[in-house]
């Protein structure tokens, strides 16, 4: 077995909430030692969010940052600003996401870290990015949901967007960061030089239209994308369906898959002639007689139980799956076989299961769970400046005049 891919890279994670934490946790997954950098007093506001154990303890933060070594630094004493900039001299990567000019101000911005460190590769998440006109504007992931044009897409006719549930815009801001430090990372191979890179989680979103963008522009905008509830009117069959017990999903948009679909419809007690009728057997003409195809396809499966369904589809080799609680996902044997939900093991709090992330090597290990869990505030802060080069004793002094912070 090959060590993982990210070992002896140094990585500072000087970031908050989920964007940049995420970035971190992909990193140490993959191998490099990933340094958690906090305010004094609170930290990482992703400590104060659900689901708290005992009043104290964020799952939120420790799904975020484990595997993460910890520290706290009062960036308000110049003795602070100097630990910090001799952490950044000995570091391959650095991740920020804060609002653009912030760091800046306490001597961590790009220009000042990299003339210390020109081989450092400096990652910077923000809502909008570090140009433009809105870039001095704060945001969340909800903002770019908005402005994305992704939220107005789902949901029901007539009534307001429904909340996506998911942060969409942190976590694919944040998977493309590590794709983006890793090239600069193997860049920086050849050219000896860091780089900085400026991630917007506006920009990824915007990205991910897969056809929205040139339906609008090839059409010479006379098609907008508008909400349809459940299903797509522009790939006939392919939607969500109510059955007795539950609900289940349907794909049925490629033509052969559509004509093996209809035949099993009506051999099972579906229209007559649904199977042969030559209109439906190509996608425009599907989506042409649209609702002639959807109301006797929910009147079928409305009679029938969800594994009933699934198992006429799954016997055709018709994509289909149940809509699944959380409870369900866990306990899918799917799941486990992958190993995406792990266990680790907590001093304070025992096993914890949490998710984990998707990668896989076929000659590096990267589902066995994390031996570090995610750190309290400063709990490293001795083990880390000794790395820089501080004494026992000057480390003594920055934790006893609160320069190094733990709790």
């Amino acid at each position: 077995m090959q060590n993982l891919p990210l070992q002896g890279i140094r990585v500072i994670d000087y970031s908050h909430f989920l964007a940049g934490p995420y970035v971190g946790r992909c990193l140490a997954a993959l191998g490099a030692e990933v340094i958690k950098v906090e305010r004094p007093g609170l930290g990482d506001a992703g400590r104060q969010h659900a689901h708290v154990i005992d009043d104290q303890q964020s799952g939120y933060f420790l799904q975020l940052n484990m595997g993460k070594q910890g520290v706290s630094v009062n960036m308000k004493d110049p003795r602070g600003k100097d630990f910090m900039q001799k952490l950044c001299d000995s570091a391959d990567v650095f991740i920020e996401n804060y609002r653009p000019g912030a760091l800046e101000k306490l001597g961590l911005g790009y220009k000042e870290l990299s003339s210390r460190n020109p081989k450092l590769v400096y990652c910077s998440i923000s809502a909008y990015g570090h140009t433009g006109p809105d870039s001095h504007r704060a945001g969340f992931g909800l903002i770019a949901e908005a402005k994305s044009g992704i939220m107005q897409m789902v949901g029901v006719p007539g009534e307001a967007p429904p909340l996506l549930r998911i942060s969409l815009g942190d976590m694919y801001t944040g998977i493309h960061a590590v794709a983006a430090i890793n090239a600069a990372l193997l860049g920086r191979v050849s050219s000896g030089k860091g780089q900085h890179i400026d991630m917007a989680l506006y920009d990824t979103l915007v990205s991910m239209h897969e056809y929205a963008v040139q339906c609008y522009t090839l059409s010479g905008g006379q098609v907008l994308p508008q909400q349809t509830g459940h299903d797509m009117p522009t790939s006939t069959l392919y939607g969500v369906f109510r059955a007795k017990d539950g609900d289940l999903v349907i794909a049925a948009q490629v033509d052969d898959a559509w004509v093996r679909f209809a035949s099993m419809l009506e051999a099972h007690g579906g229209p007559a002639g649904f199977g042969s009728d030559t209109r439906f057997h190509s996608l425009n003409g599907r989506n042409a007689h649209r609702e002639e195809i959807l109301a006797p396809v929910k009147a079928w499966v409305a009679q029938r139980s969800v594994s009933e369904v699934l198992a006429l589809l799954d016997g055709i080799d018709v994509p289909s799956a149940k809509v699944q609680r959380i409870d369900e996902v866990i306990n899918d044997p799917q799941i486990q076989a992958r190993g995406m939900v792990l266990e680790q093991e907590h001093p304070r709090y025992g096993t914890l299961k949490l998710p984990n992330l998707p990668f896989r090597f076929s000659d590096c290990d990267t589902t066995a769970p994390m031996k570090q869990v995610a750190p309290d505030m400063g709990q490293h802060n001795a083990q880390i400046a000794r790395t820089l080069g501080y004494t026992d004793a000057e480390i003594e002094a920055l934790q006893a005049d609160g320069v190094l912070f733990s709790k």
